[in-house]
């Protein structure tokens, strides 16, 4: 039997998105514009915590000690086992108990978010409520992918927290940042990355994909943060399924976050809808009911 051929497309298949993604940030980061930037050292409880989670079988017990290792993490964690998703059941006292109700998953992402939170804290006041929103975001983010089949809540969680995490990072690291984020905010002639990369050679989406590369997000989340604001590859064939799952789900929580508060739908929304609702199959009926069932969880209190 003669032996089969191998097709041109097969032969020179091109690098994934995922990959593109890296090699930019990684060739930036050497000979361009990233050279300058500054990005906070991931933390060692966070390094421990994404170890112990690579693991094929995750110790319980590791974690639980790394969630014990800080007080206010433990706090936070049994603060969020007692929170509105779980109204009606028996509060729980200890960081294991909390572990116990919320799950593992769900568990290091909370924790990955407090650790992120101290070891980037943000106190420009044209950021003052950064990591509020973030939070927010990562628990809409989660939420919404909890009613998705083959979408992992704590990616989404990830994406939804780091999503513009370039922002205080920018700040940080580059003169005159705060006034690019007035400009970018005033203008609408141009989309908000453009500002920055006329002023800084670079932008938000950029540098937010930088950080979580440097902190060892997951590559799906990596390139999710460097497209959010690159809308135009959702239904593509070059770009992998999982990155455009998060793309779409995050611009369906942003636009169910703008409703829960009242405000106006935001640009990407109006331009990339359609685009989004096909990629996941839903209809709005699902987001009517995603906005029903997104409503309690946001109680952060």
């Amino acid at each position: 039997m003669p032996a089969t051929a191998v097709t041109p497309a097969l032969a020179a298949r091109p690098a994934s998105r995922v990959e593109a993604v890296v090699d930019e940030i990684d060739s930036a980061r050497r000979r361009g514009p990233l050279q300058q930037i500054v990005v906070p050292p991931c933390p060692e409880l966070l390094t421990r915590l994404q170890r112990a989670m690579a693991e094929r079988e995750p110790d319980l017990n590791a974690v639980a000690r790394i969630a014990d290792a800080d007080v206010a993490m433990a706090a936070t964690l049994i603060r969020n086992a007692n929170g509105a998703a779980f109204a009606g059941s028996a509060p729980v006292a200890t960081a294991g108990q909390a572990m116990n109700r919320l799950g593992l998953r769900q568990t290091a992402a909370i924790m990955t978010g407090f650790l992120a939170r101290h070891a980037l804290p943000v106190r420009h006041p044209l950021l003052h409520d950064f990591w509020e929103r973030a939070t927010r975001r990562a628990v809409a983010l989660a939420t919404l992918a909890e009613q998705l089949p083959g979408l992992a809540a704590d990616l989404a969680w990830s994406y939804g927290l780091f999503a513009h995490v370039g922002m205080p990072v920018l700040m940080q690291s580059v003169r005159g940042y705060a006034g690019t984020l007035m400009e970018a905010a005033a203008r609408s002639d141009r989309p908000f990355v453009a500002t920055e990369n006329a002023n800084h050679r670079t932008d938000h989406a950029v540098v937010g994909a930088l950080t979580a590369r440097a902190w060892h997000l997951a590559p799906e989340v990596v390139a999710a943060i460097r497209l959010h604001h690159s809308l135009e590859v959702l239904g593509g064939q070059d770009t992998e399924a999982g990155v455009q799952s998060l793309l779409a789900i995050g611009l369906v929580a942003d636009h169910l976050l703008q409703r829960l508060a009242a405000a106006p739908a935001e640009v990407d929304w109006a331009m990339h809808r359609d685009a989004a609702l096909a990629w996941l199959n839903v209809s709005d009926d699902d987001l009517a009911v995603w906005e029903e069932v997104l409503a309690p969880r946001l109680d952060l209190s």
